[in-house]
C-alpha cells in the first residue's frame, strides 16, 4: 500500500489540482480523436517535465484534467508547456484551429487545488496546534 506521497530530497509533497483549459474562441473543433492526440501529449509533456496525469478528458471545445505535480514546478510552468507542445502536436497532425490562427488554446485557464483535508479541519488543525511555554 502505498502513502500517495512525493517523496523528493528536500521534500514531501501531495500536491494536485484540476486544470480546464478552453480553445480560443470556445470553439467547438475537438473530435474523439483530435482529444486523444492531446492526451498523448500531455502525458509526453508530464514525463519530461516529472509531474502526472491522473485523469483526463475532453468536450468539443475544452479540457479536463486531474494532475500531480512536485513542488518545483509551478502552474503557469506545467500550463504553458501543456498548451505549447498539445498546440504545436495538434497543428501538425492536420486538426484545425480556431478560425485557423496559429492558437489552439484561450490565453486563460481554470485550476483549482483538490485533494486532501477540507479547509475548515486544517483551519481546526492549525488553531489546536500547543503552544510553547515562554
Amino acid at each position: 500500500m502505498t502513502s500517495g506521497l512525493r517523496k523528493e530530497r528536500h521534500s514531501v509533497s501531495d500536491l494536485k489540482t484540476h486544470l480546464v483549459c478552453v480553445t480560443k474562441y470556445k470553439e467547438k473543433i475537438f473530435t474523439a480523436q483530435s482529444l486523444e492526440l492531446i492526451h498523448k501529449s500531455f502525458v509526453e509533456v508530464s514525463q519530461k517535465m516529472d509531474f502526472n496525469v491522473l485523469e483526463f478528458n475532453g468536450e468539443s471545445d475544452h479540457v479536463h484534467v486531474l494532475l500531480e505535480y512536485p513542488p518545483k514546478l509551478s502552474i503557469s510552468q506545467i500550463v504553458n508547456s501543456l498548451k505549447g507542445v498539445s498546440s504545436r502536436r495538434y497543428g501538425q497532425a492536420g486538426y484545425p484551429k480556431p478560425y485557423n490562427k496559429e492558437a489552439l488554446w484561450s490565453p486563460s485557464y481554470f485550476v483549482s487545488s483538490v485533494g486532501g483535508a477540507p479547509i475548515e479541519v486544517l483551519k481546526k488543525y492549525i488553531q489546536n496546534q500547543e503552544k510553547p511555554l515562554l
